[in-house]
Formats: C-alpha cells, sequence, structure tokens
C-alpha cells in the first residue's frame, strides 16, 4: 500500500472508532481488552495519535522519554473525551497529509522512509482498535482484503521479524496463515531462539485459512477461530495467544 492508502485508512478508520465510542458510552467495557472501559480505549489510541504526531511534526531522532510520553496520555474530563479523541486524530491525519516524503524522525520498525513507517503504523494501531471499540458494541469490523493483508505483513515481519520478544518455542512450531480472498500467504515458524516467516503456504503443524480480515483480527488476538478453517494442531494458537505480545519499541 502507498503512503497516501495508508493516511486514508487511518483517517477512516479513527472515524469508526470515534462512532462506536459513541454508541457505546464511556463506560461500557471492551471485551477485547479485557480491563479496560471505552474511556481507558479512547485515552490510550489519542495518546498514541498525539505521540506519533509529535515525531513527525518535530523531526526529532530519538524517542521520548517516559515522562514526555506520559504528557501525551494526559487525558481530559470524561465530557470532552471524544472531542479530545477526535482533535487528536484530526491533527495525526493532518499531519501525515502534508508532511514531505523525506521527512527524517525515529521510527522503530523497517520502512522505505518514516512517512511511510508512521502511515502504515498508526494506520494498522487505529484499524485494530476500531476492532476493540466495536467489541463494545458487539460488532466486528471488515477490511478490504489488501489493507489486512498489509497488517498481517507488518506484524509478521515488523514487529515478530525484530530479535528477541517471548515468542519462542522449543520444540519449534509451525503456523501457516493462507488468505483465501488475496493472492498472499505467510508460515511463521517459531523457534528457541526467535522467529523464521517465508512468504506463501509452506507445510506447517497448523494450517489457517480464511478471509484476510479474519486472519488480520485472529494474529492481533482479537477474534476467536469462528470464522477461519484450522487444519492441524489448534494447540499452536494457544502458544500464539500467550506469548505473541507487542512492543512500540
Amino acid at each position: 500500500m502507498r503512503i497516501a492508502e495508508h493516511i486514508a485508512a487511518l483517517d477512516e478508520e479513527g472515524a469508526r472508532l470515534a462512532e462506536a465510542a459513541d454508541r457505546a458510552g464511556l463506560d461500557e467495557p471492551v471485551p477485547t481488552c479485557p480491563g479496560w472501559q471505552v474511556r481507558d480505549l479512547l485515552r490510550h489510541v489519542s495518546g498514541v495519535h498525539r505521540w506519533a504526531t509529535g515525531h513527525v511534526i518535530t523531526g526529532r531522532h530519538q524517542p521520548y522519554s517516559s515522562r514526555e510520553e506520559a504528557e501525551f496520555f494526559a487525558a481530559v474530563e470524561d465530557d470532552e473525551l471524544l472531542d479530545w479523541f477526535r482533535e487528536g486524530h484530526r491533527a495525526l491525519v493532518d499531519t501525515l497529509a502534508a508532511a514531505d516524503e523525506s521527512v527524517e524522525c525515529w521510527t522503530f520498525l523497517p520502512a522505505p522512509s518514516p512517512l511511510a513507517f508512521w502511515a502504515r503504523r498508526q494506520a494498522h494501531e487505529t484499524a485494530v482498535h476500531r476492532a476493540d471499540a466495536e467489541s463494545a458494541v458487539s460488532t466486528v469490523p471488515s477490511w478490504a482484503p489488501s489493507f489486512a493483508a498489509d497488517g498481517i505483513d507488518e506484524l509478521l515481519n515488523g514487529f515478530f521479524g525484530r530479535p528477541g520478544g517471548l515468542l519462542v518455542a522449543d520444540p519449534p512450531v509451525s503456523m501457516a496463515l493462507v488468505p483465501t480472498d488475496i493472492d498472499a500467504g505467510w508460515t511463521l515458524s517459531i523457534e528457541p531462539a526467535g522467529r523464521r516467516l517465508v512468504a506463501g503456504e509452506m507445510p506447517a503443524q497448523l494450517t489457517v485459512v480464511g478471509p484476510a480480515s479474519e486472519l488480520y483480527l485472529l494474529l492481533w488476538n482479537r477474534s476467536g477461530t469462528e470464522r477461519l478453517e484450522l487444519r492441524g494442531d489448534a494447540a499452536v494458537l494457544d502458544l500464539w495467544r500467550a506469548k505473541a505480545t507487542i512492543t512500540w519499541k
């Protein structure tokens, strides 16, 4: 996907997140984020939006300190919270849309450019949290196969392409992901010292088949397997759910 497409997706996903949050109400629990209410979700996502905007607009080459980060998450009172979210989202969209493609700033995943990184990362950050907001009103979002596949690729090649992390297994296990609505696929081997990813469907202990949107939600631990076909050892997903944790940096 191109930068402009990611920015357009970010714009749409933020608007839909706000709509779902407004329907649910601030006190409603968020089933996909145990322990959170809708107000916690709005505070978190808007803080992330402001944090991302800060990196792009200042062109800083180092991450913010913990104290600086906390300032982005210092939310307003409940009666202003939804407007505060919308303002932060709008500022991020506008900042990315207006940024020069040569802008230099800190990033934490490989990308063709810092602008490409932030547009992609915030599009998927917001889309996944839109799914959280929709879970509060008992609905499940669906995305174009190209967007969902792009998000799967970012997760597997980006986040889990980095060294370290909890997602390891001894003995190794493997999982193939096969979308039915786009020409793509991934086979992930989870090994004692890390992960190894191969493009396409290869023999694996577990093969998961279904629409790209459903695979996207599954890998982000936002849905079960009701709308997917499992071939092989479903226990591989237990390891994924327990250990596939994400960090920003």
